[in-house]
Order: structure tokens, then C-alpha cells, then sequence
């Protein structure tokens, strides 16, 4: 029922879609605000994306953006990803655009702010309280990759004296301005972290007892210089939805929300797969793949290609080595393919689970002999049942000889082995070295498998057949 239910709002998002579309065509922008005003605001952000997309009505879905109410066009503007923000940007006035900016939540705000133009950004801080342009300042100075460019000032902190009516009442008060209230950060002097607090603890706990009584002292915490995927695996480790942010001197300068590590999440998961694929971005542009130019594109995957096409230059002089033996014996070639594809699946299988273990410290670098181990009984087991198959089909379907069956299941259980191993230390090697395996195994293992399975191929054929 629950999937019914997406799928019907999908469609009725589409029909709406299709009326803006005509009405911005016919210039009804009101009609056009108004039906988009029958949704939330995630689903508008959704629409405008579709709409910003089409060049032909950019300019007319600008002035339907401009219609929308104060509050419901800060809301979209901070769903929307920062390409359209750019478009949105360039078509609203700078008095609309430092509104907006000043009404975004302080997180949002920082990454509208590091988007836009070095002259938008100084005319809106010039607009901004000197407290609060000082705060934006220190926040644009952190590393992209940091925890704190991801965090936010707007959190709940209370004093450890404060009794529980006070906090409440405190809460009440800012409640409205800040990122979360269900965990409350309790402050010493100097502004220093000493713990915890949960909105579930104080309105259960009577009103004239202190905050220091209840609150949790054996809090988790990060620092202000931390790595975002660090940030994100303590996260997922502990189902936190804030985390407090400190720096050097334990002092409390911000929290980081869920939602914001889930945005920090899917960009690693991307990069990730990008480089498992040997798709280098040495820009480490946020650009998407449709905006990203031919020549930047091809920049990005030439260095991998160029490495693996180097490697399969040495599989070609492996085989040129041996022409004499597939001039003799021409079935050979016919399961060559086989073999390498074999191996590098073999291969590949074992380094995705291995990188996977490294990313979530299920592995570690001193445990490469028990993966050894672990990876030559697998092949084992697997390169013995294939080959199995393997026989029995070249001498039942193929009507080989038993001395070609031989050779080519004994090759295949070698090949298996050593792909599996290779795909189980590639990925520790690469962390040793400092190296990302997630950049390197996967190019490295395909490459030399082939070379390893040409070379065992032929050798096994060499001492089986005698040639």
C-alpha cells in the first residue's frame, strides 16, 4: 500500500507538472504559483528542478519563483542542489537574494555563500550583523572536507546549574532558531563541553532539579578538523541524529545534523564508485555528468585506461611469446576468453568485499595473512566446482580431449586462486601505502589477472600437453 501510495504522488507531481508547463507557456504565471503552492516544499524544490532544467522557461520559472511566499521561497531555495540555486541567483534581485540567504538555516546559508560570487557574498555580509558576518567568516575558512564545514552554530546549549524548569523555559525561547532540540548541549566556562542532555530526559524529570544531575558526561563528540567520512561512520556507528563539534581546547563550536551527513554520505559513495570505475576527477569538481564538458570527461578516465592499456601491451607480448603453441593446438584460443574473464570476476569479487571491510573497519592491515588464508580456501572451493562444470562440458559438449579438459580446469582453479588473492591484498596494499584502494584495486586487479591468467594458461598447456 505504502508503494501505491509513492507511486500515485509521482504521478499526480507529473500531471502538475505538465499544467505548470503549459501555463508558463502561456504566460498564467499566477495559476502556475498557485498549483505549485498545493505541495511541500520538497516536492516544489523537485518541480523547479525540472522546471530550471528546460532553457526555453528558465526565465519564466524565475518570475514563478519570485510569486511564491517569502517563507515557501527560502524553504525551496534550500532544497534545491547548487546549480539551480546559481540559476535562481542570477535571475532575483540582490535585496531577494539576501533575504533568502538571511532566513536559511546558518548550514544552508554557508553552502549558498561558498557558491556564490566573491561581490554577491560581500554585499550580502555587508547586510549581516558583525557577530554573525564574523561567524560566517570562520565557518568559510574550513576545508571542503572537514567537520567543520558541515556543521552548524544553531544548537540548544544549557548551563549545568540551571535547574529543569529554567532549561525548558530556555528551550521555549530559542527553540524556534536553532537546528534541533532534542539533544541539549551543556556548557562550563569558557564555553567547554562537559555533556549531554536529551528533550525526552527533561520533560520527565521534575522542574527543580539540576541540569549537572542528569546529564550524560560520557558523551561522543568530534572534532572541528576531523574528516567528513570519519564524521560519517561515527554516525552510522552510533544512530546519533547531532553531533557536537569541538575544537582543540574541548570547547563547543557547533553540532552536525543527519541530514547534512546524509548529503556527505552519497557524495563519498559516488566518489567511490567513480574511482572503482578509474574515473579520476583530479578537480574534485561537484559538477553533475551532463554539466561536466567532453574534454573534462575524458581528462578524468585517460589515466587508468592509459595504465591498463599499458598492462594489456604485456598480456599481447605474453601471447606473441607463445604463437608457436597456438599454432599447434588452435583450441586454446577458443577458451582463452573464458579464463580471463573468470579470473577477473574471481578478482573483482574479492576486492569489493575487501574495500568494503576496509571503509567500515571490518579489516584491518595486520590481518592480511588471515585474508590470505580466508581468500586461497574460497578459491579453492570455487575454482574446483567450476572447473568441474568446465570438464564435463569440454568433453561432453566441446568433444576435447581429456589431455585440453585437463588443461584448461587446472588452469582455471591456478587463475581463480591467484585472482581471489590478488583482489584480497590489492586493497590492503593500497592502505598501506596511503594509497585509495577504492581508486586503484579495481583497474589493477582487472589488468594484471589477465596478464596472470595468459601466462598460467599457457604453462599449464606447456607442461600438460608438451608442446
Amino acid at each position: 500500500m505504502e508503494n501505491k501510495v509513492i507511486l500515485d504522488r509521482d504521478e499526480i507531481l507529473e500531471e502538475s507538472l505538465e499544467k505548470i508547463f503549459q501555463w508558463l507557456d502561456e504566460k498564467m504565471y499566477f495559476k502556475a504559483k498557485n498549483e505549485l503552492l498545493k505541495f511541500n516544499e520538497a516536492d516544489i524544490a523537485e518541480m523547479f528542478e525540472e522546471l530550471l532544467e528546460e532553457q526555453d522557461f528558465l526565465q519564466q520559472a524565475i518570475v514563478v519563483y519570485r510569486l511564491l511566499p517569502k517563507a515557501v521561497s527560502v524553504e525551496v531555495f534550500a532544497y534545491l542542489p547548487s546549480d539551480d540555486q546559481l540559476k535562481i541567483v542570477d535571475g532575483i534581485t540582490d535585496a531577494e537574494l539576501s533575504y533568502i540567504v538571511q532566513e536559511l538555516d546558518f548550514d544552508d546559508k554557508i553552502d549558498i555563500l561558498e557558491e556564490l560570487p566573491a561581490n554577491l557574498v560581500d554585499k550580502i555580509l555587508v547586510e549581516t550583523p558583525k557577530a554573525e558576518r564574523k561567524l560566517i567568516n570562520t565557518f568559510l575558512n574550513y576545508p571542503d572536507d572537514c567537520a567543520g564545514s558541515i556543521m552548524t552554530p544553531d544548537y540548544i546549549s544549557l548551563q549545568k546549574d540551571w535547574t529543569v524548569a529554567q532549561a525548558m523555559s530556555h528551550i521555549k525561547k530559542e527553540g524556534m532558531d536553532t537546528e534541533t532540540i532534542y539533544t541539549c548541549y551543556v556548557k562550563d566556562t569558557g564555553r567547554k563541553l562537559i555533556g549531554i542532555v536529551s528533550l525526552r530526559t527533561l520533560v520527565v524529570t521534575d522542574d527543580d532539579v539540576k541540569i549537572k544531575e542528569i546529564m550524560h558526561a560520557d558523551y561522543v563528540c568530534v572534532n572541528v578538523d576531523d574528516d567528513q567520512e570519519e564524521v560519517s561512520e561515527a554516525f552510522k556507528k552510533y544512530g546519533f541524529i547531532a553531533m557536537p563539534v569541538v575544537d582543540k581546547e574541548h570547547r563547543l563550536v557547533g553540532i552536525i545534523t543527519v541530514d547534512d551527513i546524509l548529503d556527505v554520505i552519497e557524495d563519498e559513495n559516488t566518489e567511490d564508485i567513480e574511482r572503482m570505475a578509474g574515473i579520476v576527477d583530479l578537480e574534485q569538481s561537484d559538477e553533475e555528468y551532463l554539466d561536466k564538458s567532453v574534454l573534462k570527461h575524458a581528462k578524468n578516465r585517460l589515466p587508468w585506461l592509459l595504465f591498463m592499456m599499458f598492462m594489456a601491451m604485456i598480456t599481447g607480448a605474453i601471447l606473441r611469446t607463445f604463437e608457436d603453441m597456438l599454432s599447434a593446438v588452435i583450441v586454446l584460443v577458443s577458451y582463452l576468453p573464458m579464463l580471463m574473464g573468470t579470473g577477473g570476476n574471481t578478482g573483482a569479487q574479492a576486492s569489493t568485499l575487501m574495500i568494503r571491510g576496509l571503509a567500515l573497519d571490518e579489516v584491518e592491515l595486520e590481518d592480511a595473512g588471515k585474508v590470505l588464508w580466508k581468500e586461497f580456501r574460497i578459491a579453492l572451493c570455487v575454482g574446483v566446482a567450476l572447473s568441474a562444470v568446465n570438464f564435463l562440458k569440454i568433453l561432453i559438449i566441446d568433444q576435447e580431449s581429456v589431455s585440453i579438459a585437463f588443461t584448461v580446469c587446472l588452469s582455471m582453479i591456478f587463475i581463480v586462486i591467484f585472482a581471489k588473492m590478488i583482489g584480497g591484498l590489492v586493497p590492503l596494499i593500497a592502505k598501506k601505502f596511503g594509497a585509495d584502494p577504492a581508486l586503484m584495486a579495481n583497474p589493477v586487479i582487472a589488468s594484471s589477472t589477465d596478464m596472470i591468467s595468459v601466462l598460467v594458461y599457457f604453462l599449464m598447456a606447456s607442461l600438460i600437453l608438451g608442446i
